[in-house]
């Protein structure tokens, strides 16, 4: 196991550059609600509704260097004061520092693992993702459109302001990002259901490839929970 005390300290702001693939997915009914991965104190402010996100994304850069992120996104969560906003509640990234860094700035409960990415002449991939030697999830997109450029300052900050909660605290962060983009379509989803999102029970709507992009994950506003 690393020594946390010896991985660098990494604050945010950070900038990041890379690739990745999202897809929105439609689930089987009560698997989002009853997501063992979402904090007990959320749990029931989550919003109703079947869709959820992944992605799986390859940072070629970033404040602790090139790694890779796999992430689920089971919806939109009631905050105080009315707002509502997304939140990860299950993320693995290769990199030791990354988890520290993520955990520390944004609240982001990351946890390590061993990533396999193989990609083809067209811009697809097939990833493989485990932990002590065990694969938990097995994941495919292959591109389907010329990308064009796009950007998420067309987003209104609302619906791209993430909260996590995270050691009785509360994150509050907008990523902001700009590049290339086109349409993808999954070839392959499966996870373990007890160390990722229960993609058997899933229904592929939309998936997106993203390539040269740009993003900054900046300071997170970070208030005590007093109302779990």
């Amino acid at each position: 196991m690393t020594n946390e005390q010896s991985l660098p300290v990494a604050p945010a702001p950070w900038q990041l550059t890379g690739r990745g693939y999202i897809a929105a997915l439609r689930f089987a009914d009560g698997v989002l609600a009853d997501d063992p991965f979402t904090p007990p104190s959320m749990k029931s402010r989550r919003l109703a509704g079947d869709m959820g996100y992944i992605m799986l994304v390859d940072y070629s850069s970033s404040a602790v260097g090139p790694y890779y992120e796999l992430l689920f996104i089971p919806g939109r969560f009631r905050q105080p004061g009315g707002k509502k906003r997304y939140s990860i509640s299950r993320i693995f990234v290769s990199s030791e520092a990354s988890v520290v860094n993520g955990r520390r700035n944004w609240g982001i409960p990351k946890f390590h693992a061993d990533f396999d990415l193989q990609y083809d002449s067209k811009g697809g991939v097939k990833a493989t993702v485990s932990r002590d030697g065990k694969v938990f999830c097995r994941l495919g997109f292959r591109k389907m459109a010329v990308a064009l450029p796009v950007t998420t300052a067309l987003v209104p900050r609302s619906l791209r302001t993430l909260t996590q909660e995270w050691q009785g605290q509360r994150f509050d962060y907008t990523p902001a990002a700009s590049g290339w983009a086109g349409l993808a379509s999954v070839t392959e989803a499966w996870a373990d259901p007890e160390e990722f999102a229960e993609l058997g029970k899933a229904k592929p709507l939309l998936a997106v490839a993203t390539t040269q992009f740009k993003m900054t994950f900046p300071i997170s506003t970070i208030s005590p929970i007093t109302d779990a």
